[in-house]
């Protein structure tokens, strides 16, 4: 891996012209993959740890394009690999890596994890601690989201907004760019899909200002908006309006007989002059003084920290790693990359993601159109075999019709001839 990362190195001073620029792990899974990445031991023992095989999978630019892929299905997948050592102090720092969920993912992880060099990653698994938390999360309709987590002061903080992951059977591109004055950038397919403030966007620090606690609302406080007009009474005659009146278009019945019938009247009606139950009108309140709040103060527990992005001494950066579950397997990884150069992420991309990502779609929508085609000849096959079989048997009902005309016939006969 050293050897690796100083070729990755003399590379990046040539491409970028910045020879203080750094890449601390950069992986395009050749034929050794494996000697760089270590498969942890959990699950193993129960029987639900899943592997990473080494394929392009089934649509490609590149038949020698390898990825690894998830498999079987309803598995746990880790797996990790280390890099340089390092502290992104005083520095950007950079994730990209390449997801393609060629199984067409319903529920499972496509995310990557950085980790500190105090975690073990011989038994690498779900609560082993990270530092930062960044891809792909998909369950159902309700999570289809880019997970974008820290770890601070030992919490897991997922950012406060939310962004859409992609949900197709093709490569992306997902970049996540933490900048050393506290600002971010989340990038699919080299697009900024979200930016902002880690201040604003993850719950880190308590808040600066609260309540007062000991406050409490003055006696004389109106938050009534609107009061009864005190100059407001009832019109003379209000209450004597009915709600309901004799029809006044009404007639008694030509055939009405009081004797039987009882004595007549008109059907009732709802009464046009009725204005319903009198209420004062209202006005606005002279005396309103809106809803009462306690005043802020500030908060004492509230502690600033300039350096929320940092990771350093024992929380210094030391492996990188995936750990998954998938219901339905099948995501494959590719051209992973931990650098504190921008320009050099994009280059990265665009030479790898960006030079087959057409040739790809392209692959794939023949793939999908072969497939739809034997699809709907397998349907008209069905069809056909559906209804040579109801022919075949409505010819059957029609024979056994046929024999039993002959032997009521037959019956019919030799009842004649007895008689």
């Amino acid at each position: 891996m050293v050897a690796k990362t100083s070729l990755c190195l003399a590379a990046l001073a040539g491409l970028t012209g910045n020879a203080l620029a750094k890449v601390y792990f950069e992986e395009k899974f050749t034929d050794d993959w494996e000697s760089r990445w270590t498969k942890s031991t959990w699950k193993q023992s129960e029987g639900t740890a899943g592997d990473f095989t080494l394929t392009a999978g089934k649509w490609y630019a590149d038949e020698s394009d390898y990825g690894v892929q998830t498999g079987p299905d309803a598995r746990f997948y880790a797996m990790s690999a280390e890099l340089e050592e390092f502290s992104n102090a005083d520095k950007t720092l950079v994730i990209q890596y390449q997801v393609k969920h060629e199984q067409k993912l319903d529920c499972g992880g496509g995310y990557i994890k950085l980790l500190p060099k105090s975690a073990d990653m011989a038994e690498f698994k779900g609560d082993t601690d990270y530092n930062i938390m960044f891809g792909p999360d998909v369950c159902g309709l309700s999570t289809k989201r880019v997970h974008a987590i820290f770890n601070y002061k030992g919490e897991n903080l997922l950012t406060k907004k939310e962004v859409k992951c992609e949900t197709d059977q093709l490569s992306h591109v997902y970049t996540f760019i933490i900048k050393p004055d506290n600002t971010y950038e989340i990038q699919i397919d080299l697009e900024t899909k979200q930016e902002g403030s880690l201040y604003e966007d993850w719950e880190f620090l308590a808040p600066k200002t609260i309540k007062d606690p000991e406050a409490k609302k003055p006696e004389d406080w109106d938050e009534r908006p609107k009061i009864v007009d005190p100059t407001d009474e009832k019109p003379e005659g209000w209450d004597d309006i009915p709600e309901q009146i004799a029809d006044p278009e009404a007639s008694k019945p030509e055939d009405w007989d009081d004797e039987d019938d009882g004595e007549w009247e008109p059907p009732m009606i709802d009464n046009p002059e009725y204005k319903g139950e009198w209420a004062p009108r209202m006005i606005d309140n002279p005396d309103y003084k809106g809803i009462w709040e306690a005043p802020d103060i500030p908060n004492p527990e509230f502690e600033d920290d300039p350096n929320l992005y940092k990771y350093d001494g024992e929380k210094a950066f030391k492996y990188v790693g995936f750990e998954l579950w998938q219901v339905k397997s099948g995501t494959i990884f590719d051209n992973i990359l931990v650098t504190d150069d921008v320009e050099y992420a994009k280059k990265f991309a665009e030479d790898t993601w960006g030079t087959m990502k057409d040739a790809e779609k392209t692959m794939f929508d023949e793939i999908e159109e072969q497939r739809k085609k034997e699809e709907e000849e397998e349907r008209k096959r069905a069809e056909e075999e559906r209804a040579a079989l109801e022919d075949e048997e409505d010819d059957e009902d029609e024979d056994d019709d046929d024999f039993d005309d002959e032997d009521e016939d037959e019956e019919e006969a030799n009842v004649k001839d007895e008689l």
